[in-house]
């Protein structure tokens, strides 16, 4: 092997130690998730990165100084940029624990390659891994690539067959969950949420576009929406919690029954600017345990009439709310009523004189029309007052089926909503 290619095994355990990730972005978490998975603690330093996406991945973000301090392990992920140039340098490695081992397979300019074999010689860092250099490729008598803890690779990693196809499949999965309507984690023009945070969030988003179709399908008319407020109830500081997507698809579910419009997460904010639609976004900070990224996720349309007035709110605005339960979407509150569906197929809401035999008897309705029943929620004001009742069905009731529905003596209004 040339000195340029050469690579040597050195047998250091990794469990208990603390690894640095200097920049956590798509590379630097991934670094991040398998150390963890090799029994690390992981700490990083990224003035952009979300706190969402650490915690999803149990690493701890610190300050620059901290990371490199207490680090037994530093990995860069970093751009070059002004602020980034030769960051670790002399006044860097001063800080650090004798004995530390550093990687660097971001740029060689972040570190300063003169302190770097100054650290080396003194024993501050026991042995460095480079994949990059200020000069690429670097001299043959590179002090760098000469020292004997050093290990260099010739930065070609996206060069290699492996490479080559690990993304040729990863765009071809892309673009398939694209045309079934999932989520991507790597749309340059859509809000970028890591895959981590992604899969946190899922039965949150079905959540929130089952709560905007439920919320339009209300309205009379529906053409009349043009202020909804959507509050999200987290136990989770307000910095944690990227709602970007879940407005998207809050926004998809407001629009797409009313209209001939695909929404997705990169024209939904401009398409409901373009209908006059303005989402106003409410965080209540809930005391608890952070670990769900939300409790409750509420959305109200203001300003209009509704054509199931127990939906209404004691302020009269249309209101529906959900929750995740063993991540399973539910609707929970409609208007004032509590009530407990999963939010698929189709649903009816009747609102009723609460008194024996309801639930027999509008089910009775449904099995002679071969409807079968999924959920049946009721919630009520008080015994024998006035109950909202929630019905999920699998199949769409014909108009003939909802008549005789809404012929029950006491049954005082009825809806029924595609999900």
């Amino acid at each position: 092997m040339s000195k340029w290619q050469r690579s040597k095994y050195v047998g250091v355990s990794l469990v208990g130690k603390t690894l640095a990730v200097l920049g956590f972005g798509k590379v630097g978490s991934e670094v991040a998730r398998r150390a963890k998975g090799l029994g690390m603690h992981v700490i990083a330093h990224d003035p952009y990165a979300a706190a969402d996406r650490a915690r999803a991945i149990g690493v701890e973000l610190v300050t620059f100084n901290e990371a490199i301090s207490t680090a037994d392990f530093i990995s860069l992920h970093m751009p070059l940029t002004p602020s980034t140039s030769k960051i670790l340098n002399d006044e860097a490695f001063a800080k650090m624990k004798k004995g530390v081992r550093i990687v660097n397979v971001a740029r060689g300019g972040v570190i300063d390659e003169e302190a770097l074999v100054r650290a080396l010689d003194s024993g501050i860092v026991a042995q460095a891994a480079l994949d990059v250099f200020t000069e690429e490729p670097p001299s043959a008598d590179n002090k760098l690539v000469l020292h004997e803890n050093v290990t260099v690779t010739p930065h070609l990693g996206a060069s290699t067959m492996e490479a080559q196809e690990g993304v040729a499949i990863e765009i071809a999965e892309a673009v398939v969950g694209a045309l079934k309507g999932e989520l991507a984690a790597t749309a340059v023009n859509a809000p970028m949420v890591p895959a981590e945070v992604l899969s946190e969030l899922a039965p949150f988003v079905v959540l929130a576009e089952k709560l905007g179709r439920l919320a339009v399908q209300l309205v009379a008319g529906g053409s009349g929406v043009k202020l909804v407020k959507v509050t999200y109830a987290s136990a989770r500081g307000p910095d944690d919690l990227d709602t970007r997507v879940l407005r998207a698809m809050i926004t998809k579910g407001l629009i797409e029954p009313i209209s001939s419009v695909f929404v997705n997460l990169v024209n939904a904010d401009f398409t409901a600017k373009q209908r006059g639609i303005r989402i106003a976004e409410e965080r209540i900070v809930l005391d608890g345990s952070p670990e769900n990224p939300l409790e409750f996720i509420q959305v109200q349309i203001a300003n209009v009439e509704s054509k199931f007035a127990s939906a209404m709110s004691e302020t009269g605005e249309i209101r529906v709310e959900g929750r995740v339960k063993d991540g399973i979407p539910h609707l929970t509150k409609v208007g004032s009523f509590q009530v407990d569906v999963s939010v698929e197929g189709s649903l009816i809401l009747c609102r009723q004189v609460d008194q024996p035999g309801m639930i027999g008897t509008v089910g009775t309705i449904l099995g002679e029309q071969n409807i079968n029943v999924s959920f049946m929620s009721v919630g009520r004001v008080a015994p024998r007052k006035h109950a909202v009742m929630a019905i999920g069905v699998d199949e769409e009731p014909d108009k003939e089926t909802l008549t005789k529905i809404g012929e029950i003596p006491a049954i005082e209004e009825f809806v029924f909503l595609k999900l």
